[in-house]
Parts: structure tokens; sequence; C-alpha cells
């Protein structure tokens, strides 16, 4: 591997934590991965995150085009939230940092309790 002498601006791997390195990112494309949900179930599913937190971290995907947000014009609104193609196309990455978040805790007898699952993505 070659040494990175960049200010961030023209570099793959900042570009990459710039786009899913916020606090609460990289788990909501993950919920996403099985397809549209709505605010509230994203919260029930990162409830460390506030609804404030939340909402600012879905406008950065939005904004950032990974993911899409559908209003369907019904009273009260309801809002849904989808990984477009270019969110789809992190799938492997993030099953890459579950692997291997997955085994530094086995290796370090931690027990994994959150709501990311294999077996739903």
């Amino acid at each position: 591997m070659s040494n990175c002498n960049c200010s961030g601006l023209h570099c793959p791997v900042d570009t990459t934590l710039r786009l899913i390195g916020g606090k609460y990112k990289s788990l909501i494309l993950w919920h996403l991965m099985n397809g549209a949900m709505r605010h509230g179930e994203l919260q029930k599913l990162i409830p460390q995150a506030t609804p404030k937190m939340l909402t600012q971290q879905l406008r950065e995907l939005e904004s950032d085009g990974l993911v899409h947000r559908t209003v369907y014009p019904v009273v009260p609104p309801k809002v849904e939230y989808s990984l477009t193609e270019l969110g789809r196309s992190l799938k492997p990455i993030l099953l890459a940092m579950y692997d291997w978040g997955s085994a530094y805790m086995r290796d370090n007898n931690q027990e994994i309790s959150c709501s990311m699952t294999l077996s739903a993505n």
C-alpha cells in the first residue's frame, strides 16, 4: 500500500468515510438494506439516536444520494426512506465492517447484542 499524502479532498478512503462515517449513518444504511422504512421504525432500531440526530443523518444521506425520501400524500403524512442504487452499492462494505467487528468482538470476548443481524440482510 502506498502512503497517502493528501488533504482528504481527493482521497477515496476519506470520501467513503465522509459519506458513511456519521454517527448513525452506517446503522441507518444497514437497516435500509432490507427495504423502505419509516422514521419511527428506524428510531426503534437505533434507540441511542435522538429523533433530531436521526433526522439530520437521514437528510445528509439523502443529500449525498445514498437514501431516497418518499412522501405519500395522505393525512397524516407518511414518509419512507429507502436506499438508492448508490446506497445499495455499499452493501459489501457494510457486510465487511460487520464481519470485521464481529471477529474483533469474539477475539476480545465481547458479546454481540445489537439490532444488526446478518440473517435479515
